[in-house]
């Protein structure tokens, strides 16, 4: 792809960089219907509100989940790969979730930028509530670069992320369910951070880089 756009990269976190922290957390409780993500329940919003009851049922508050969180490393390759890409291209880590969970993560992360949302806590340390920066927030702030002027990629790998996909000048499928690829097959996938890498030399304008 040949452009005078600068480029920047819109990335998912969990799925692809990390761990799906509410199956570490399902894991570490027995809870097993924490399990399910947006890989399984496309609805965000209704997915949220069954973890939140689930939380309350079974007596588990912020910092229980917070520890299990502590725990947790990034994927096999993920920190390489994202030092590759930040030394090419701007990056935005942009994610459905919450500052209260992925700063442990983001500290191994090398603390690339992160757009996210924001949990409410009551003074017990119990999880009411959620609050979203914005609607629709990964398709809206991949729009929103696109119209300050980058030709922006966006990396995803589940259902909440299609949008985000289809509003970038170019959208990837990293390691997806097979259900998510099948019903996207304009996407390209790739399953490996050296494929991803290999895809991105293709199609993107390269600065010189160490």
């Amino acid at each position: 792809m040949h452009s005078h756009k600068p480029v920047l990269l819109a990335m998912d976190l969990e799925g692809v960089l990390t761990p799906e922290i509410w199956i570490a957390v399902a894991e570490h409780t027995g809870v097993e219907q924490l399990r399910l993500t947006t890989r399984d329940v496309a609805d965000y919003d209704q997915l949220m509100r069954m973890r939140l009851e689930l939380l309350r049922k079974h007596g588990i508050g912020l910092a229980q989940i917070q520890a299990v969180i502590a725990r947790l490393d990034p994927l096999p390759g993920a920190e390489t790969f994202l030092a590759w890409v930040r030394s090419r291209w701007p990056l935005v880590i942009v994610s459905d979730t919450f500052y209260q969970f992925a700063m442990p993560l983001m500290a191994k992360l090398g603390h690339p930028t992160l757009f996210c949302h924001t949990l409410e806590v009551d003074p017990q340390g119990w999880i009411v509530g959620y609050h979203l920066r914005i609607p629709h927030p990964k398709r809206r702030t991949v729009r929103a670069f696109r119209e300050l002027g980058f030709l922006t990629v966006a990396v995803g790998d589940s259902h909440n992320d299609v949008a985000m996909l289809a509003a970038a000048d170019v959208g990837i499928l990293f390691r997806p369910a097979p259900q998510v690829a099948t019903a996207h097959p304009q996407l390209p996938v790739v399953h490996t951070y050296a494929q991803a890498q290999q895809l991105l030399q293709q199609i993107l304008p390269c600065p010189e880089a160490p």
